[in-house]
């Protein structure tokens, strides 16, 4: 007599089977019914990670978890059948309590909970940047590409209609070829004096490594939130967020955190992946802080017929020549595409085509970029029917090692010669350090 076999006993040996050849294969159990709703851990309930939780909301929140006990309890309130957790690692203890993961951790952690996931065979949405270092990213990217797991980064301007229509225009050369890009941000938070920290809105300013103890706040676990950075007494100005993405221990300044939604537009546009070199210019580059003012020069190989592309990111006070000359509208933030028959300014919510009155009757393509659904909500669909996300770790992983190039050659203070196979910086091998730290004792990410 054949012995029939339900459903769930089925998939779990489908995904037993997956396990010991390697990596899981994502749970599938709900994921094949888009009418039902995901089981979905929070790992990071606090700050974005709240929220990404409200993104997510839909879905069944089954666990919390949060190194700061009241990030925990006050999500708790609003998802009240959720197992609560402090350390992640205990999360996945019990993984088959859940289908996705969203990890909203603050920098220095998110490779650890995002490969852990990766490995659990669960579908993950990373906040950004996806990773603190060049080597987390490529690994990250690597992992994910090996699962068929749905990935998305929290870019969350990258659903926005406007950034859609540019595309379209560079990708049909509205402007001609591109060979030139300038990006700026108006955010100067980071390294400077009391006087322009105040005139910048920076909500704090210090200018080296406190040397007192704060005591900890009630409920968090000072010691599991360092994580795998180097060890510091408990203080003030690197918690609560965002006040610790300026130390380079935990974060990488402005450029990873801002340059994950403006660099964004140019490498979507122009199909950008590995630059061949970098150069950055600042103040001296300070061994604990990330700077307020910098900017980052870019170097891109031809891409099929897209020539070669210079790109320059600009934070703080720096800014493109074209603002100083009056050649374009004065945008406190901007992305700026030169192409040789014209310009295309855009920020967020809006694009110009410049010299204006050349384009006047311009016929925009038809749009063959579809409408987004919504950020949080591509990559629910995407979990639950393997339908593509369009901010996935391929995409996601490259754009991160990029922004993250920038800072490793301000603070190595020359100009990097990139072999983005070999990982490394040929001309300069002092940057080894900065392109794959070391963690503290007891935190391995393999």
């Amino acid at each position: 007599m054949t012995r029939k076999i339900s459903r769930r006993k089925f998939i779990k040996a489908t995904l037993a089977g997956a396990s010991s050849q390697g990596l899981f294969a994502p749970n599938y159990i709900r994921a094949k019914d888009s009418y039902n709703k995901l089981n979905i851990a929070i790992v990071g309930a606090g700050g974005r990670g709240a929220g990404n939780l409200a993104g997510v909301a839909s879905e069944n929140i089954v666990a919390l978890c949060d190194v700061n006990s009241e990030a925990v309890d006050k999500a708790f309130v609003t998802h009240n059948k959720a197992k609560k957790y402090s350390d992640f690692r205990k999360l996945f203890e019990n993984a088959k309590d859940f289908d996705a993961v969203v990890v909203s951790t603050c920098e220095h952690t998110h490779a650890f909970v995002t490969l852990a996931a990766l490995k659990s065979g669960k579908h993950v949405y990373c906040e950004k940047p996806l990773t603190h270092s060049i080597w987390e990213a490529r690994l990250i990217r690597e992992v994910a590409s090996k699962t068929t797991v749905a990935t998305q980064m929290g870019i969350q301007i990258h659903a926005g209609e406007n950034y859609r229509r540019v595309v379209e225009l560079i990708q049909t050369n509205a402007i001609g070829p591109v060979r030139e890009v300038h990006v700026w941000v108006g955010r100067a938070w980071g390294l400077q004096s009391k006087e322009d920290a105040k005139k910048n809105g920076d909500i704090v300013h210090v200018m080296e490594r406190p040397k007192e103890t704060n005591p900890t706040p009630t409920g968090l676990d000072w010691d599991l939130w360092v994580g795998p950075a180097p060890f510091r007494p408990f203080n003030t100005v690197y918690f609560p967020g965002p006040k610790w993405y300026r130390w380079w221990d935990f974060g990488n300044g402005t450029m990873s955190d801002l340059g994950s939604h403006w660099n964004d537009l140019p490498f979507w546009a122009l199909k950008l992946k590995s630059p061949i070199s970098i150069e950055a210019t600042g103040p001296i580059p300070h061994p604990e802080i990330a700077p307020a003012s910098m900017q980052a020069t870019y170097e891109f190989p031809a891409r099929g017929e897209m020539p070669p592309v210079k790109m320059t990111w600009y934070q703080g006070a720096n800014k493109p020549r074209h603002l100083a000359e009056g050649k374009i509208p004065s945008w406190n933030s901007g992305v700026l595409f030169v192409g040789d028959k014209g310009m295309l300014l855009s920020d967020y919510g809006k694009h110009i085509l410049l010299p204006e009155k050349e384009f006047a009757g311009f016929k925009r393509p038809d749009p063959f970029i579809p409408k987004s659904i919504g950020h949080h909500a591509e990559w629910l669909q995407a979990c639950k029917t393997g339908s593509p996300t369009t901010c996935n770790f391929e995409y996601s992983g490259w754009l991160t090692e990029s922004n993250h190039l920038g800072n490793v050659a301000f603070r190595a203070g020359k100009k990097l010669i990139w072999d983005s196979e070999k990982l490394k910086a040929t001309n300069c091998p002092e940057s080894d350090g900065l392109i794959k730290r070391e963690y503290r004792k007891g935190w391995i990410l393999s």
